[in-house]
């Protein structure tokens, strides 16, 4: 008799900014913004005598009486409290649980009390022992995995994954970075030498997810472009590949370092591939704190003229925004709001710094007695949790602050504001050859997407007359209705994720600048929504 693992990626501690959750909000059913590629990849590297299910959360709960011999939970640190929670209930029911993955990785003496076998870094090179010692019922408590050669990552089996129900499939092209951002623990888990899989890798895997219906895919680089030669290379694949598609093109997104904005060859390749969207870490416009957490390719940089290199080629930013560092004032917020308006970023995550345990930045705030004790017990309430004390300001400033931000940022009028001045700016790419007006989507699931972007008008009468000036817009541009709509679907996730956590507050926004309070504001209840439910008409 063979032997089974159940692999689970856990629902999340709270709804996230690139989340799905408000699809569920909407009487859709559970939705994920982003197929889980972790499942599919550690799938692949079982042996073929292995019988392998997956679970994505996102999608469907845990199968809690599943017959599996073991049970494989992986995860982030905003996962954290569903990971310990599963694992107890499946250690309670005589399963041997196994943890992996970055959080796993990142922080081991979080875990390691609640599972029989941790996995510390990546699977390929030790995938061949580990399911070996796991047959023969000879595991060890620990196993240390190190840096691969990504030429050597087999296919994800994607067809184990509820595909169904993911708005977008994901590639990961490459894993690591070279720069040292003093946040981020991305080069922790993954070192700072970036490795790729070949082109005909990435089409492999693109046919793979082309064949399940996906006609938008996530690259899932934590920096796509930050190697010119390696990223035109993997472009021209691409293009080619999407060239070649007769039911369809299909669109990309991915994350960039704004370096990538200075090559005009890049900027070309990654429109004709089918890039209309990217994540940029932009942080802030406060230059000392750049170089306080050695940001350096984001100092000196005019973001706004950058940003318009990349609408001039088709391709929407999104922005990351950090308040909280030590070169920051109670001024920031206003400047964090003011640098937002000048750019045609319709969507920004806000977050307070935080220090990942793996990081200098932890090192260095461990070292200042500056660490909050939040531990797994503590609910997640996004994006307002840091586990540091800031520096110049108070801790309920900086919470006061974020929440004003929040606000000020997602009132109907500032985010029309900044989707208005994107298609203003929007130039799309030259047409290819099966490139013409898109077919109505085939999967259900891309179907919602868009009436849920539609929905908008539901949210009250100033996001109803927000619709209908944003749709005259696009009359006069109508190439930009997708990034539009893509926008309008991320706008709703926002304004949910703002509700349930009790961030939303109309009068707050509506104010020129924060109020601080002396204590730490409430983050208890849901602020009431007043409903217009008008119908948007057809973009």
């Amino acid at each position: 008799m063979g032997t089974s693992i159940y692999l689970i990626n856990p629902r999340c501690d709270a709804p996230a900014y690139y989340g799905a959750d408000v699809h569920a909000a909407q009487g859709f059913g559970r939705t994920v913004l982003i197929a889980d590629v972790a499942l599919p990849t550690v799938a692949a590297l079982a042996p073929a005598d292995f019988t392998v299910s997956l679970c994505d959360e996102g999608i469907s709960p845990a199968d809690l009486d599943t017959p599996a011999d073991f049970v494989g939970i992986t995860g982030k640190i905003s996962q954290e409290t569903r990971m310990i929670e599963l694992a107890r209930e499946f250690r309670r029911r005589g399963k041997i649980v196994i943890f992996g993955g970055c959080y796993a990785s990142l922080s081991p003496e979080r875990l390691r009390p609640e599972c029989d076998i941790l996995v510390q870094g990546e699977l390929e090179n030790i995938a061949g022992k580990f399911f070996a010692d796991l047959r023969s019922r000879t595991w060890q408590r620990e196993y240390f995995g190190d840096k691969p050669d990504l030429r050597d990552s087999p296919l994800p089996r994607w067809d184990l994954y509820p595909n169904h129900r993911a708005l977008s499939g994901v590639v990961q092209t490459s894993r690591g970075c070279p720069f040292e951002c003093e946040f981020c623990d991305v080069i922790q888990y993954l070192g700072r030498k970036q490795r790729h899989k070949s082109p005909p890798q990435v089409l492999a895997e693109l046919d793979e997810l082309y064949r399940r219906g996906y006609r938008y895919v996530f690259l899932a680089d934590d920096n796509f472009t930050v190697y010119p030669a390696r990223t035109k290379e993997l472009l021209r694949a691409i293009i080619e590949w999407n060239d070649r598609q007769s039911a369809g093109r299909v669109y990309f997104s991915t994350q960039v370092s704004i370096e990538c904005t200075r090559d005009p060859e890049i900027m070309r390749l990654c429109a004709e591939a089918g890039l209309v969207h990217v994540f940029v870490g932009i942080e802030t416009p406060n230059a000392a704190s750049l170089k306080e957490i050695k940001k350096r390719q984001n100092i000196g940089v005019d973001m706004v003229e950058r940003m318009a290199r990349l609408t001039a080629n088709g391709i929407m930013p999104s922005g990351g925004m950090i308040v909280g560092f030590d070169a920051d004032t109670a001024g920031i917020f206003e400047s964090q709001y003011e640098f937002a308006m000048s750019m045609p970023i319709p969507m920004f995550t806000v977050t307070p710094l935080s220090a990942p345990m793996a990081t200098p930045l932890y090192a260095r705030m461990l070292a200042e007695n500056r660490l909050l004790d939040i531990g797994p017990e503590t609910p997640a309430i996004f994006p307002w949790t840091t586990n540091m004390v800031p520096k110049q300001m108070t801790s309920s400033d900086l919470t006061a602050g974020v929440r004003w931000l929040c606000n000020r940022l997602y009132r109907p009028a500032a985010f029309e504001h900044r989707v208005a001045r994107f298609i203003d700016q929007y130039q799309p790419p030259a047409p290819r050859k099966n490139s013409g007006r898109a077919a109505d989507p085939a999967r259900t699931v891309d179907r919602e997407r868009v009436d849920v972007a539609r929905r908008i008008t539901w949210l009250g009468p100033q996001e109803a007359a927000m619709a209908a000036r944003l749709e005259r817009r696009l009359l006069r541009k109508p190439e930009a209705l997708g990034p539009v709509l893509l926008a309008l679907g991320h706008y709703m996730q926002i304004r949910h994720i703002y509700q349930v956590s009790g961030l939303w507050d109309p009068a707050l926004g509506a104010r020129d600048r924060p109020v601080f309070e002396a204590r730490q504001p409430s983050i208890g209840g849901v602020a009431p929504v007043s409903v217009d439910r008008g119908v948007l008409p057809p973009l």
